[in-house]
């Protein structure tokens, strides 16, 4: 198991190239960065060009935010730039956002996102062998490109494209015209093993060789008392926004909490954090995150996913002690 750093949901560009310089000092194998304040290309173009070994991945870039020429451009001058280091992560966000905050279209989305990885791929073949761009389909058309704007074959190769995936739609799109699923943080090992495998594996013919999975995993992390409380409750909080997410009440359903998500959509609708965070029980918080001492969080990571997770990340929706984060990623690397 790979084990990767993701920079901080309110990094800036500089202090994201920052925190990866640091990360494949001490050793870390790969570096994320997530579009929420900032775009997320951009980060990792600092990160490229201030690294030299750790790879580098977009977890995720916003596709419906973007078309598929763009987006193509982008990867395609990321991997030159980080010298074959960078890995695609895309995800479609949800509606609201897609169609409130970028005012972009929103419909059928994963079949949207299964045409807009076939774009990708049929731009960069053009690329690569000088043959005529001549992509139609039902949400995007890319049928013009001339010299003075083709980049030509990209010596490194195209970068692999890992989508972002929870309900058995998209991650089925993920298993036929993806590298590797991005596993959402909200993910428990029955939901991982009873929906998730199965869709890809049918999706694949069954079987998953060739095909990574990536999970950023939430733990609960401190060094007394009194951090661990509060990283269990800012983990409780997170968990809490996510299961409130309409689209990801399948997964609560796996566990019979049906009824919580709508509790939470309807608290979140009235911006009540601090009752959202009081609905997460403890079952609820043993499913979703590994808590404990460094030695114990990297034994329950191992125990939970150490068959089917090829990468993974901590997640610490908090400020995490970054020698509780090391002695994980050391305990995880020697086990």
């Amino acid at each position: 198991m790979l084990v990767d750093f993701t920079a901080p949901v309110a990094a800036s560009p500089a202090e994201a190239e920052a925190a990866a310089v640091s990360a494949e000092q001490v050793g870390y194998d790969g570096f994320g960065a997530a579009e929420t304040r900032h775009d997320v290309f951009t980060t990792l173009t600092l990160v490229a060009r201030a690294t030299t070994r750790i790879s580098l991945q977009s977890g995720i870039a916003v596709a419906f935010a973007r078309n598929p020429m763009n987006v193509a451009v982008l990867a395609n001058d990321l991997r030159l730039i980080s010298e074959g280091r960078f890995r695609l992560g895309l995800g479609s966000q949800v509606k609201p956002h897609i169609e409130r905050r970028f005012s972009m279209p929103w419909s059928r989305p994963a079949a949207r996102m299964e045409e807009f990885v076939a774009a990708l791929r049929a731009i960069w073949h053009a690329w690569a062998t000088g043959e005529r761009l001549m992509f139609r389909g039902e949400f995007y058309k890319h049928t013009l490109m001339t010299d003075f704007f083709d980049p030509g074959p990209n010596p490194h190769g195209n970068p692999p494209v890992e989508l972002a995936a929870v309900g058995e739609r998209m991650t089925a799109v993920a298993g036929r015209v993806a590298d590797g699923l991005l596993v959402h943080p909200l993910t428990s090992v029955a939901y991982l093993s009873e929906r998730i495998l199965p869709a890809l594996r049918e999706a694949r013919g069954g079987s998953l060789d060739g095909f990574g999975l990536s999970l950023s995993a939430m733990v609960v992390l401190g060094a007394d008392e009194a951090q661990r409380a509060a990283a269990e409750e800012a983990v409780r909080r997170q968990l809490a926004f996510y299961a409130s997410t309409p689209s990801y009440r399948p997964v609560l359903e796996t566990h019979g909490w049906g009824d919580l998500a709508d509790r939470l959509n309807l608290l979140s609708r009235r911006q009540d954090w601090a009752a959202m965070g009081a609905e997460i029980t403890d079952e609820m918080l043993d499913a979703f995150a590994v808590a404990g001492d460094p030695a114990t969080v990297a034994a329950g990571l191992r125990a939970r996913f150490g068959t089917t997770i090829d990468r993974i990340s901590l997640y610490t929706p908090y400020e995490a002690d970054r020698y509780q984060l090391a002695a994980v990623r050391t305990a995880l690397r020697t086990a």
